[in-house]
């Protein structure tokens, strides 16, 4: 474990380029001192003609001789004992010199090397200064808690027209770009809601007005009642594409929100559907304690709770919704019964306006978005979704969310644990 921390460590940037000054310039101080090595241990091993000087004592004073060494062959004793104490001084002092030159040379090098890896270091962190302003404004924008925060800042980068500065200036480029397109897409939506509101409420407080009318004929009452349905359905159009564009951002405003509450409203909230169209709804809520928006996360259970109801093989099916804590997240699982779901289409069930039966009627009930609104908010709650088959039918369909930061992620409780099953 402790080998695998220590892969896992990065060596910086600015500690490469030092690592590969100082390797360049050992290097290149290695050669420098064996070539000066090879070319003085040269200079020494050179022997050239030997002169032998010889000095005597004479009357009129000291009379010194120079005489060229004579050859081995010619050598008396004399000069062959001469010849030995000369060779042993010159090995003595080639020796001498050699290991003089390598120890004081090798620790001069280590000296300069070192004082070149101390210099290296701050000329890369000078260097690399621009870059490190670069990441820390990235970061920033990047752990925005939501995706449009932040969009304002910019590196304004000061200094020298290279590379860095090119490179600060088109990230500040891309990020301008960014900010006007999300500002666009805020404009968007909050006209939208307005706009594409307005009309069908006033629809609806017309069809209605004339539906109560006491000269209506039951004719116009029940052409009232489809063009209500209609306007109901359009209505759930709209407000889905708005919580759709909502959701996708993610959650800044986080409060403590326990699943099993929540699950305990939705299915309170569902039961009148679900005995119309006999499906049985059994609720397991074991505490599961997040963090996120209450009124989105009641959303995605509900959107959950009534795919279940809605696809499902009909009078007889059921519904089971869970909810429990695990280490580190919390979990919540709505299983249903039904048609036999393939495989390979489970991952386009989750794209809006996609439905499993095609089922495209204007009275149907919902609009193509329950799943893609789900997996938007499950994506704005940093949390994963995943879905599958059941072998006799239906889909389980498991979020996960990471736990509440309050929670000391205590074992869920297994006693009091109940079964609520409504009809």
């Amino acid at each position: 474990m402790r080998m695998k921390r220590l892969r896992q460590r990065r060596v910086s940037l600015r500690a490469r380029l030092t690592l590969t000054y100082g390797g360049l310039f050992f290097v290149a101080g290695l050669l420098l001192l064996g070539v000066t090595y090879v070319l003085f241990d040269q200079q020494l091993a050179q022997r050239g003609q030997k002169y032998l000087a010889i000095t005597r004592g004479e009357p009129n004073g000291l009379k010194t001789t120079v005489t060229q060494q004579p050859r081995p062959s010619d050598q008396e004793p004399f000069y062959a004992d001469m010849n030995k104490v000369i060779e042993e001084e010159r090995n003595k002092l080639h020796d001498a010199a050699a290991t003089s030159l390598v120890t004081q040379g090798g620790l001069a090098l280590l000296a300069v090397g070192g004082l070149a890896v101390g210099f290296g270091w701050l000329i890369a962190g000078r260097m690399l200064a621009p870059l490190h302003q670069v990441t820390d404004t990235a970061r920033r924008i990047a752990s925005a808690p939501a995706a449009d925060h932040n969009l304002h800042e910019r590196i304004a980068l000061q200094g020298p027209n290279d590379e860095v500065k090119e490179l600060a200036d088109t990230f500040d480029t891309m990020v301008e770009r960014l900010d006007r397109s999300f500002d666009g897409q805020r404009r968007f939506v909050a006209n939208a809601s307005h706009e594409l509101r307005t009309p069908l409420t006033l629809g609806r407080a017309l069809v209605e007005v004339a539906m109560h009318r006491k000269a209506a004929s039951p004719d116009v009452i029940q052409l009232g009642e489809t063009l209500l349905e209609i306007n109901s359905r359009h209505e759930r159009l709209i407000g889905g594409l708005l919580l759709l564009a909502r959701s996708e951002n993610e959650i800044t405003d986080r409060a403590p929100v326990d699943l099993a509450d929540v699950v305990g409203h939705v299915t309170a909230q569902t039961a009148r559907e679900a005995a119309l169209a006999e499906i049985t709804v059994r609720e397991q809520p074991g505490e599961a304690l997040t963090s996120g928006d209450a009124l989105l996360l009641e959303r995605l259970v509900q959107n959950l709770v009534e795919n279940g109801i809605r696809h499902n093989s009909g009078p007889g099916g059921w519904v089971e919704v869970t909810s429990r804590a695990r280490e580190g997240h919390v979990e919540l699982t709505v299983g249903n019964s039904g048609p036999a779901v393939p495989p390979y289409e489970i991952p386009a069930l989750f794209e809006p306006f996609h439905r499993f039966d095609s089922d495209r009627l204007v009275t149907a009930k919902g609009a193509g978005l329950g799943l893609s609104i789900v997996r938007s908010i499950v994506r704005a709650h940093s949390g994963r979704i995943a879905a599958g088959p059941r072998p006799d039918g239906g889909l389980v369909v498991t979020v996960t969310l990471p736990a509440c930061p309050g929670d000391d992620q205590q074992e869920h409780r297994m006693d009091g644990r109940k079964e609520i099953i409504r009809t």
